[in-house]
């Protein structure tokens, strides 16, 4: 499987070859893969190029360096880029609000698998999340309240992916005192321009 030149970058080529290097041979999660010489020779490329290309790998989360037992594949987090850009520093008003919108469409579209798998005590414990945000801020959004609501709701689907989502929206915007701030700024004027759609226990 010999790398040919084209123009993409050859670290390019050879971290897309590893790829399917791994799918061809059945690789999975905790295996084990070839050292960088092994892979070199596989490729036909020096050994540099190979290590810059598992060096991205690395960062995708992709591969892990294990003592004794080298380099392993691992499962990488789907939203794992995404928690390294949501920050409020770096990212512009129109952003955060675009992804705020997003979240509501992917609220409502969940919203019929959580009704179905919704019990008693989830709505228990989401109006308690409601009561502690009108205690501690005297506002029933309250930011406290804000972050576990949804936590909770996305935590009923069952769905880890969702609820990742969630976490990591959450985690770029509550690291700091002035983060909360300026987020929750920006999520009282979103909420003055949409419709609040609230889950109601079915009798």
């Amino acid at each position: 499987m010999k790398i040919e030149i084209n123009q993409t970058t050859l670290i390019d080529q050879v971290e897309d070859s590893l790829l399917t290097y791994f799918k061809k041979n059945d690789l999975r999660r905790g295996d084990s893969i070839p050292n960088e010489n092994n892979l070199a020779a596989e490729l036909g490329v020096a050994r540099s190029v190979v290590r810059e290309a598992l060096s991205r790998l690395k960062m995708m989360g992709l591969i892990h360096a294990r003592p004794r037992k080298g380099m392993v594949l691992t499962e990488p987090s789907i939203l794992g880029g995404m928690k390294r850009v949501i920050d409020p520093r770096v990212l512009s008003e129109e952003t955060i609000l675009d992804l705020l919108d997003f979240r509501i469409a992917l609220e409502i579209g969940i919203s019929s698998d959580i009704f179905r798998k919704i019990t008693p005590k989830d709505i228990e414990e989401l109006s308690e999340i409601v009561k502690m945000g009108i205690v501690f801020e005297n506002n029933e959004y309250a930011l406290i309240s804000e972050s576990a609501f949804h936590t909770k709701l996305y935590k009923i689907t069952g769905n880890k992916i969702i609820s990742e989502f969630q976490e990591t929206i959450l985690m770029g915007f509550t690291l700091s005192p002035q983060k909360n701030m300026f987020y929750w700024n920006i999520v009282q004027m979103w909420r003055m321009s949409k419709i609040t759609i609230g889950f109601q226990p079915v009798k």
